[in-house]
């Protein structure tokens, strides 16, 4: 499992990549809905309730068995 940690990247030890992969990612959230009276949506608030990272595939080679964490220097 993958860490939620906003000063995290990603590295494929497999190629070398520090730049591209798909994250998996589910959340569940609360959204507040504002409806104007033609009954068009407005989405106005979204609150993150749960979220996990499933999966990080890197995009250069197609695995997600190397990669891993590393600290982000900023």
């Amino acid at each position: 499992m993958f860490s939620l940690q906003p000063h995290v990247r990603y590295r494929c030890t497999h190629c070398g990549n520090l730049t591209r992969f798909d994250v998996e990612v589910v959340r569940r959230t609360r959204e507040y809905h504002h409806y104007d009276l033609g009954g068009e949506v407005t989405v106005e608030e979204v609150e993150t309730l749960e979220e996990k990272r499933e999966r990080v595939v890197c995009r250069w080679c197609g695995t997600s068995e190397h990669v891993e964490e590393v600290a982000s220097p900023w």
